[in-house]
Parts: structure tokens; sequence; C-alpha cells
């Protein structure tokens, strides 16, 4: 019996359980579904609405029949949304700062102040969000955070960035943060691999004992440190426009958990990490061969390790050692690589 392990994008436990039935039971009809699942009538009625909405669910070959939208698509999408609603939620908050300067106004008594510590009471405390405008300020936030973190820093950051000056000047920090055993998770677009200096942070990082994952695309921005905090950019399509700091077990503990959904969805770097001028192997054996084929011609990773006969996971791996050979970064990348030199 799963719990509602896909609440953290939102969806609810009805919502889920309809979902999980068609995945088992794809192009199959609705009707009578509430009676066999146990769920009210009505609340079937909402929750298919709202699968269909969300693009979880579509028409299926008869008149009320539906297929479920494949599962990769479906939490990357979930993912993307969520974000987007924490966005605007932590915006709604931060300009919300009104609200103080009313409550004040009541307080005849002024207590208020004094029993938050002053004038920057949730947004300066342990609770809220901090509004951080000027990069120096970003910088040295950052670097606070990763000096004084001791469990874990996670990041989903957009790669190009680790070029900078202000990176080279914080790794010092890093390094001291995993050398006394914090752990650090970093996912990255994998086309960044490709520049040099990003490759070689990457290669330090991963000797260091961090952990590094790689996607096709980053569409989101976000470090989380020990759980606790995290750091976004105010306009996710532009980081210069300043962040947002937060603070809290709610909003975190829900960054944390995409973070997670992300990590999961991710693979592991499959970037060639060799120094400059090494040439990457060129001979593969005849298993990495079947798993470069496969991977060229079939679209969905579950098809490939099906057909292979092993576990996602292991054919995840497989594919990396593949792209590691070749000395690719993406899969669009080994398959050219490897139509060049006739191998499929």
């Amino acid at each position: 019996m799963h719990t509602n392990e896909m609440g953290v994008f939102g969806i609810s436990p009805a919502e889920e359980q309809l979902y999980r039935h068609f995945l088992r039971h794809p192009d199959s009809p609705a009707e009578g579904l509430f009676v066999k699942l146990g769920i009210a009538p009505h609340e079937m009625d909402q929750a298919m609405t709202r699968l269909v909405g969300l693009r979880l669910l579509r028409p299926g070959d008869r008149p009320g029949w539906f297929r479920p939208v494949d599962p990769e698509q479906v939490v990357a999408r979930l993912t993307e949304l969520r974000l987007r609603e924490m966005y605007q939620e932590i915006q709604r908050i931060t300009q919300s700062r009104h609200v103080l300067a009313t409550l004040r106004a009541e307080d005849v008594t002024g207590s208020g102040a004094s029993a938050e510590g002053g004038s920057g009471g949730a947004y300066g405390g342990e609770h809220g969000v901090e509004e951080i405008e000027e990069r120096a300020d970003l910088s040295n936030k950052m670097e606070e955070l990763v000096f004084f973190a001791r469990e874990e820093i996670a990041s989903v950051e957009p790669g190009f960035h680790l070029m900078s000056e202000a990176v080279l000047k914080r790794r010092a920090v890093e390094w001291r943060a995993l050398k006394r055993g914090v752990r650090r998770r970093l996912v990255l677009p994998a086309d960044t691999l490709q520049h040099p200096r990003v490759a070689g942070h990457v290669r330090e990082l991963l000797a260091r004992g961090g952990e590094v994952r790689v996607v096709e695309e980053i569409t989101d921005q976000l470090a989380v440190y020990d759980g606790r905090v995290a750091l976004m950019p105010k306009d996710p399509k532009n980081s210069d426009h300043g962040a947002l700091m937060v603070r809290g077990p709610g909003l975190v503990s829900t960054l944390s958990g995409l973070f997670e959904k992300v990590w999961e969805q991710a693979e592991d770097v499959s970037v060639e990490l060799r120094e400059p001028g090494e040439e990457p192997e060129t001979e593969l054996s005849e298993a990495e061969l079947r798993v470069l084929r496969m991977m060229c011609e079939v679209g969905k990773d579950e098809t490939g390790a099906r057909d292979l006969g092993v576990s996602v996971r292991t054919y995840r791996r497989h594919i990396a050692d593949v792209l590691r050979r070749l000395g690719a970064s993406t899969r669009a990348q080994a398959a050219l690589l490897a139509r060049e030199r006739g191998w499929v």
C-alpha cells in the first residue's frame, strides 16, 4: 500500500490512487472505479478532472477510457509546476511586509517588537523570507551558509556560474565543508560539462567525495543547506535580479522534497573527467554496444531496460559508462559519435 508519495507535488491521495491504477491498467475505463478503489463519486470526478488537466492522464482508445502519461514526464512536469508555485508563494510573502506595520499599529503595548527581537521579525530570524539584492551580499551569504553547514549542501544549478571568480573564491570553504563530513550533492545541465572550467570543478568535487548528477535541462535553481535554509533566485529566468533566502520547516521541507525528486530523475555524471589531452578509450565491449544500440533505438529507459532484462537504474548506469568511454557528455553526442564510427 503506497502512502501519498506524490503529495510533495500537491497531488491528493485520491489522485495518486487513480494515477497508479491506470499505470497498472493502461487504457482502461474509469466507470465504476470509485467502488473498486473506495473513493466517493464526487471526489473521484474531481480527481479525474484534475489528473486530465495536469496531463497525468490522457483519453484512451474508447470514450470514457484513459491512458497514463509516462511517469518520468509526469514527475518532471509536476516538479516544475510545484517550483513555480513555490516561487509565487515566496514572492507573495516578501511583498507582504506592510502587514507587520499594520499589526504594530494595532499593538498599543509595543510588546510585539520586543517579543520578536526587534525590527527583523520573521524576516531576519528562524522563519520567513529574506530578500538579497546585491550580488556581493549574496556571495557573502552563500559563503556563510556553506561555512556553517554541518549535514548537507544540496543544489540544482545552471553550471555556467561555476566559471565565475566568486565561485572560485568560495571553493576553499566548500572543500573544508566536505573535509568535515558535510554531504555535497549537485545537479547540473549535462551540456555545461563540455566547458573545461566546469568539468575541472566537477572533477575536483568528485575527487573530494561530492556527488554530481546531470539532467538535459534545468529550468529552476535551488540550494538547500542542512534542510533548514534554502536559496533561490527572485526571478527564475534571471539570477541577476537578486535572491530569496527561505527559512522555516514548512517551505524548506517542501523545497527539499522537490530537490530529491530532481535528484532521483537525474543521471550520474557521465562526462569523461580526464585530464586535458588524454584520449578516451574507443573500443566498446559487446555488452556496451548492445546498450548503445538500445539507447539509440528506443525512446524510453524503461523500454530499453526491459528489452535488456535489467532494472532501469542498472540500464542508466550502463549508459553512463558508455558515455564515459566515448568521452560524451550527452546521449545525443554519444549517438552522433557512435554513428560516425559506424557502431550503430
